[in-house]
């Protein structure tokens, strides 16, 4: 091999040299910029001349060195856990920021305590019947009412607009995710255009997208892979989201048109199973704008399913998304949500027969709405505060105007047609039992008209009572009945208020008896007093613990705390895993600046090194041109 041949091997070690010095100079230049991850020259040699052959092997020479590429350190499998990880990390503590809100609404540690209202009303019935004939002490005790109603209403709302404006994060994720996979799209492109060659690789354009991967891995469930054209496909749960050069875009539509659309097909698609399938819609959702994330071409197929619910050993517990909507629910949580176990007494007639079969009829029901309530409203932090609160108030309410306003059964002895509320014509057939008010054994107030049956709360659009005369002068007040399928019958949270009547005159507050004398009542005081005692309902269908108004308000704030501190168990657990990895990944794809100093100063010498190499196969040119 000649000297000239020399000269191409010094010059290829100049050319490397500064290929691994730019390299290095790109890698400071951005020690400090995020999701950058360092870059390696890797250098082999060029191909070998053979010039001979020997017993041994062949006689060869090198012709220098060359870049084999420019990489990225990188490990793969880290990538894939911090996304898996950080994924669960969001699911858990989108949930522990809903709960962490229901506490900071009912003020437990900011002084301003639920409780203290409960407690004030009680303190106000407890003075009524020690002073029944004091106005004061009946103001006192409509003025309590009112605070406990307003407080009561006020946390209502808070929770139900946290709870609607969730919709708006969720949108927003839902367009950022649009929008990442755009950008994935875009940048696929332009890595499979430059690394086209199989020489180039465009490792700042690949920082970008693994940052897109890495914030995505965030919001949703994902799976993807590399094709032999440089592209990543993602799979977002389960389904393709990013294909080639396509972006299968999500959108969302509101809970009651997803069921309405799902029920539709369940039901066979017609004009009676479309009609059938929007009652059962709004049944079961009411006016619900909670939006769901779907995918449009898909079928609209919904994006997340919460049957089995989400859990770490399946894999499912990941994505802030999800988390988020799980959080949320799917409409607003109510006392009707959560159901009541049967009482033997209640199917035991008066001769002490027990009637076996009604009774286990209405405890398979009970398992059946208890199940529906475990699938569907306890996972949701927010529908169980609102359902469980809202049973809490529609006891105390209903306790108090049934104590007040007592009813009684009655067989009608001919059909009776009345007008309700909202002007519809209701008919009770003939011999059909209902509830009426027990005139004879109700209080009445101090007021001059000494009429029973003025409650102290009252629904909003509907009256307790309407009132109808038989055909033999009998004067029947038919009470109205709470019905789940309408809200404005129910007394529930948003549609209770004082009693305007009572509101305006106090004396109307009926605690005298019904017997002329206008002396006080002093059994309706102490049916008051005992049921403020008495045990009142569980938190749960699935907890067998009977309370008092008192118990349950503690053992509810009690749940909320636990729910809480649970979640900020795991999401800090997930908080300490995913920095772990992240450390872990920094290690590897992190500039060190010692280290980039290090490398400079060894590629400068090489540089140096094939510079004097070059001089010195050029004075040896030199010497043999000047001696011929």
């Amino acid at each position: 091999m000649g000297l000239i041949s020399d000269l191409s091997i010094g010059k290829s070690g100049l050319s490397m040299s500064r290929y691994a010095l730019n390299t290095t100079a790109h890698n400071l230049a951005n020690v400090d910029t995020k999701g950058y991850v360092r870059q390696q020259t890797i250098l082999g040699t060029t191909q070998y001349l053979t010039v001979g052959q020997n017993a041994i092997s062949k006689m060869q020479t090198g012709l220098g060195v060359d870049t084999e590429e420019v990489k990225q350190v990188r490990d793969i499998f880290l990538d894939k856990a911090y996304r898996r990880e950080i994924g669960r990390q969001s699911f858990y503590s989108t949930q522990y920021e809903a709960i962490s809100e229901m506490e900071d609404v009912f003020g437990e540690l900011q002084g301003v305590a639920f409780q203290d209202s409960m407690e004030d009303f009680w303190v106000s019935l407890q003075e009524v019947a020690k002073e029944p004939d004091s106005i004061v002490t009946r103001a006192s005790l409509v003025q309590r009412a009112v605070t406990f109603v307003e407080r009561a209403e006020n946390i209502y709302k808070q929770v139900s607009e946290y709870q609607v404006n969730l919709n708006i994060k969720i949108q927003e994720q839902v367009d950022r995710i649009n929008e990442i996979g755009d950008e994935i799209v875009a940048l696929n492109q332009q890595i499979s255009k430059y690394e086209s060659n199989g020489v180039e690789n465009a490792n700042d354009l690949r920082d970008k997208r693994n940052m897109l991967l890495d914030e995505l891995g965030e919001y949703i469930n994902i799976t993807y892979r590399e094709g032999g054209d440089k592209q990543v496909s993602v799979m977002a749960e389960g389904v393709p989201f990013v294909t080639d050069r396509t972006v299968f875009h999500m959108s969302t539509m509101s809970q009651v048109e997803v069921m309405k659309r799902e029920l539709t097909k369940l039901y066979g698609g017609d004009e009676e199973a479309i009609e059938r399938a929007n009652k059962e819609a709004e049944r079961r959702c009411g006016s619900s704008v909670m939006l769901v994330p779907i995918w449009p071409a898909y079928g609209e197929k919904q994006v997340f399913h919460y049957d089995p619910l989400p859990a770490n050993k399946a894999n499912t517990d990941v994505g802030g998304l999800k988390g988020l909507i799980l959080a949320r629910g799917t409409r607003t949580g109510k006392f009707t949500d959560i159901p009541v176990r049967p009482k033997e007494e209640d199917f035991t007639d008066e001769d002490g027969y027990f009637d076996e079969d009604a009774y286990t009829t209405a405890l398979v029901e009970f398992e059946r709405e208890a199940d529906r309530y475990t699938a569907e409203i306890e996972p949701s932090a927010i529908m169980t505060v609102q359902a469980q609160f809202d049973q809490l108030v529609h006891g105390i309410v209903k306790t108090i105007n049934d104590i007040l306003c007592p009813n009684t059964e009655y067989t009608l002895p001919e059909d009776v047609t009345v007008e309700n509320a909202h002007g519809e014509l209701i008919t009770y057939k003939a011999g059909s039992t209902i509830h009426i008010l027990d005139r004879e054994n109700a209080p009445i107030g101090m007021d001059a008209s000494k009429e029973p049956g003025n409650e102290l709360f009252s629904r909003k659009s509907v009256s307790r009572y309407e009132k109808t005369t038989l055909s033999d002068g009998t004067e029947i007040w038919i009470y109205n009945e709470e019905d789940p399928a309408d809200n404005y019958s129910m007394y529930t949270l948003g549609e209770i208020e004082v009693n305007k009547d009572v509101l305006a005159d106090k004396s109307k507050l009926p605690f005298s008896t019904n017997g002329g004398t206008g002396d006080f009542d002093i059994k309706t005081a102490e049916k008051l007093i005992e049921a403020w005692g008495s045990k009142f309902a569980t938190l749960s269908p699935n907890t067998l613990t009977v309370n008092t108004f008192t118990e349950y308000y503690t053992a509810f704030i009690g749940d909320i705390a636990n729910r809480g501190d649970t979640l900020k168990t795991i999401a800090e657990e997930q908080d300490a895993m995913v920095q772990g990895i992240e450390q872990e990944r920094l290690s590897k794809t992190a500039v060190s600046s010692d280290e980039e100093l290090t490398n400079l100063i060894k590629f400068q010498h090489a540089y140096n090194a094939a510079a004097r190499y070059i001089n010195v196969v050029d004075e040896m040119l030199e010497h043999i041109v000047t001696r011929l």
